[in-house]
């Protein structure tokens, strides 16, 4: 395939492994998990200091690919690609840019499909709960390897918007700047719902053998059922509207068939289907559980206590039509970090697209993050 000029071209995975049954990472939920093995991407160099590092915070169905791509053949970029590389909102003729896949995923890292060393077989639902925090200490575990005393900036939107929150108040000192994009203080009570009913689907289809189901074709039908129902979120009702509308599948004329008649049933069912080709339903059990669990004032005290002794300076963005993280929860996070004089920034885009906009209008979030980022070194150069 032709690569973009600007792009970061072909990268390879990278894996780092730590802790052992002996000396484990011992998790929010007091459970122990070890050995413990992250699979990541580097694009850009370190400087001398390493202080030019930007650790990129994945949402819940992406990975460490976040740019570039593996194979000259690969048809399949990274999913952040249109913001990481040469002249880009992550520039990488200027940052360190890393990406890991989180603890609990299906992309290498350890997870619900990984083996457990215990009985040789993978874990499945024998995994141990996880929570963001969790994720981010296995972050900081591998930035702790890469000789990172500070990041310069942690980013992330959605489920990553979470992560790079929680860096910034569980390691308030080794973060500089924080950029959370379409996330807020805890999951809102309607996005459990919509958790609680994907991981139903699953659960409930008989393929799914208590979480036992490697080696089998597993359960793809609760899975497609999960990705359908999360997938609409994701969206906004403009953008199916104006998508799809009441449009049919035969023509305009109905068919009288219960099977996706209309063509917006056709497109998620189609959605479903790929996730599964993609992604471990176990995988999609542990960490939609992991992102229920995150609620900052439950773990820190109200906001403005909270963010009391953080450090880092923030970037805030949010979108008008994004209704799983609406604006107001974005709002929530500005004032306590204002109400505790703390520098940051909050922009509010119009935005059609949903929650998924920060994944498609790049061209506008890279004028805001490279202006942030610009006045990131102001206050912290790059040595």
């Amino acid at each position: 395939m032709l690569i973009e000029r600007q792009s970061v071209g072909r990268v390879e995975p990278r894996h780092y492994a730590f802790g052992s049954a002996e000396t484990p990472m011992v998790l929010d939920s007091g459970r122990a998990l070890g050995p413990v093995e992250l699979v990541y991407e580097t694009y850009g160099v370190p400087n001398e200091a390493r202080t030019n590092a930007i650790l990129i915070c994945h949402a819940l169905s992406g990975d460490a690919h976040a740019a570039g791509i593996h194979d000259p053949h690969d048809k399949r970029v990274g999913w952040w690609d249109t913001m990481i590389g040469p002249g880009k909102a992550f520039d990488t003729d200027r940052y360190w840019v890393i990406c890991a896949n989180v603890i609990g995923g299906c992309k290498g890292s350890t997870g619900p499909n990984s083996t457990n060393p215990a009985t040789g077989k993978p874990f499945g639902s024998d995994f141990p709960l996880i929570t963001i925090g969790d994720m981010v200490t296995a972050q900081k575990h591998l930035v702790d390897h890469l000789g990172i005393e500070r990041l310069f900036c942690v980013v992330g939107g959605s489920m990553g918007g979470f992560q790079a929150l929680e860096w910034s108040l569980r390691y308030p000192d080794r973060v500089h700047a924080v950029i959370c994009l379409a996330a807020g203080a805890k999951l809102s009570t309607q996005g459990i719902a919509f958790n609680a009913v994907g991981r139903h689907a699953i659960t409930r289809d008989p393929d799914w053998q208590e979480g036992h189901y490697y080696g089998t074709p597993g359960p793809v039908r609760g899975l497609a059922s999960a990705r359908m129902v999360a997938h609409i979120t994701y969206l906004s009702e403009i953008v199916l509207d104006h998508k799809f509308g009441r449009r049919l599948q035969s023509a305009d004329r109905l068919s009288y068939d219960i099977h996706n008649e209309f063509a917006v049933e056709s497109y998620l069912s189609h959605q479903g289907t790929r996730f599964t080709e993609r992604f471990d339903a176990n995988s999609y059990i542990y960490i939609t559980k992991a992102m229920d669990y995150f609620d900052i004032a439950r773990t820190y005290g109200p906001l403005k206590d909270a963010f009391a002794a953080v450090q880092a300076r923030y970037l805030v963005v949010s979108y008008t039509s994004d209704w799983l993280f609406p604006t107001a929860q974005s709002k929530e996070i500005v004032r306590a970090l204002i109400a505790n004089d703390r520098d940051v920034s909050f922009v509010d885009i119009d935005s059609p697209h949903g929650h998924d906009a920060f994944l498609i209008e790049t061209e506008g979030l890279t004028r805001i993050t490279s202006a942030f980022l610009d006045g990131s070194q102001r206050s912290q150069p790059l040595e």
